[in-house]
């Protein structure tokens, strides 16, 4: 992430009768329906790649997912949603979790496109959500999924019965009449009425990215919904329930703050689902852009070495770590005592971690993170003067010299996010020799617990 904020210039376009600036939004479309019609894959088809996780058994989407889109020059968000079924016998906590988060989909979006199963036809689940469409404002579209040939094209005036208007015949897979339906979606964009007090969709390639990373069922969901302020996450006591990276942006002190929820992340040898495969490349991808790592531990299990491996990992990619013991008013003072041993000794190679002690679900503790991201985003931004460097590594080498007559002869910064320092060195230099430059560079110049990297030159 750069340190310099960047701004979005206005084009004459998007000036007032007055001249004054004013930032048009941009148009959202909610794809829904009932389970397993191909609501997915429809997504994937109109952003051009496989974002959404797409499975052949229903239920795999569970959470809003909201995507950059672009057709004929005109972008828009569209938003991928679970499948929605109606409260009753057959339908599950999770279920009815899944259902209200595809009600609000419905709710929000400028457009929404209904998709239906050519296949099996008129459902009374289609039904129901085409009464809910009806009772909205704004323009939507019935897209009878699944035409893959001409033979199936006879079989959409099924749905003029839905009385959503005249069907699209698509097939989301092959891409066939996916051109003709997002013509219609685009063109209908211009008669959206401009709100000059909305945000711009823009994404500030300077904004701070948190993820929120762990195991399965650690509480990540119900956090991720606490700083955003709105049931934005699907949280329920199955673990695994959060498939994909659900990101949104949250006004803080901090300025605008990406806040990513992840899904929770088990070990490779218990990864036997395609699904389960996407869902732990998306996390470690949200890693990868994060600039803060928010790893969640459940505190009545303490670190367990599943946690571990995770803090590897999100220290690998060179991302500070806030460890966050979550469940934290569930344990008696013996158990919080221990729980913090865990962290200190388990965790000894993030060096010294931010550890915040919190209850996600009522809020107890959470107050304190924004302050601690602040320091430690400060920390990842830091800038050190090339003499103030030089000074430590001498001061360091004066106190214990390097074996075999190796020593620092230079060293500079040269990079930031996270701090990177290359050393000058007159022969190789001991791995253990490198790690304790990093420690005293670290406590010398009060780096928090950010990781450094340091990379070593041979001068002759």
């Amino acid at each position: 992430m750069s340190e310099h904020e960047s701004t979005l210039q206005p084009s004459a376009d998007d000036l007032g009768p007055d001249g004054a600036s004013e930032v048009r939004r941009v148009p959202t479309v909610a794809v829904v329906g009932r389970p397993n019609v191909g609501k997915s894959t429809l997504v994937n088809r109109i952003v051009g790649r496989r974002e959404a996780i797409v499975e052949e058994r229903p239920g795999v989407t569970r959470d809003r997912k909201e995507l950059e889109a672009d057709w004929a020059g005109k972008p828009f968000t569209v938003i991928d949603t679970g499948g929605w079924m109606p409260p009753g016998r057959e339908s599950t906590a999770l279920d009815d979790k899944v259902s209200r988060q595809s009600e609000r989909a419905i709710t929000d979006a400028d457009v929404a496109l209904l998709v239906v199963d050519t296949r099996v036809g008129p459902t009374a689940d289609d039904a129901r959500v085409a009464d809910l469409l009806r009772r909205r404002n704004g323009r939507t579209y019935v897209v009878a999924n699944k035409c893959d040939d001409a033979s199936h094209n006879t079989a959409i005036w099924e749905f003029m019965t839905l009385g959503l208007g005249e069907p699209f015949p698509v097939s989301a897979l092959h891409g066939l009449g996916a051109a003709d339906l997002l013509d219609a979606v685009v063109d209908g964009f211009d008669e959206l009425p401009d709100d000059p007090a909305a945000p711009a969709e823009h994404v500030d390639d300077a904004m701070v990215g948190i993820a929120i990373v762990g195991r399965p069922n650690v509480g990540k969901s119900t956090l991720f919904n606490r700083l955003i302020g709105e049931d934005r996450a699907v949280v329920h006591d199955q673990p695994g329930t959060t498939r994909d990276a659900v990101d949104t942006v949250v006004d803080t002190e901090l300025g605008s703050v990406r806040f990513i929820d992840t899904a929770g992340m088990r070990r490779r040898a218990r990864i036997d689902e395609e699904t389960e495969y996407y869902s732990l490349v998306r996390a470690l991808k949200a890693i990868d852009k994060a600039d803060v790592a928010l790893l969640v531990i459940d505190a009545t299990l303490g670190v367990t070495h599943q946690d571990q491996r995770l803090a590897e990992r999100v220290d690998a990619a060179g991302c500070p770590i806030v460890v966050v013991l979550n469940k934290w008013e569930l344990l008696d003072t013996e158990a919080k005592n221990d729980a913090l041993h865990l962290v200190e000794t388990k965790l000894r190679f993030l060096g010294d971690p931010p550890v915040l002690r919190i209850s996600a679900l009522s809020g107890t503790g959470v107050h304190k993170l924004l302050p601690i991201l602040a320091d430690t985003i400060d920390d990842y931004h830091r800038r050190v003067p090339t003499r103030d460097v030089n000074r430590v590594v001498r001061a360091a080498q004066s106190a214990h010299p390097a074996p075999g007559g190796a020593r620092v002869l230079y060293a500079t910064q040269g990079a930031t996010d996270p701090p990177t320092f290359t050393l000058f060195v007159n022969r190789p230099v001991p791995r253990t020799y490198i790690r304790y430059l990093e420690n005293q560079l670290r406590e010398e110049l009060d780096l928090g617990s950010v990781p450094l990297k340091l990379r070593v030159r041979r001068r002759d």
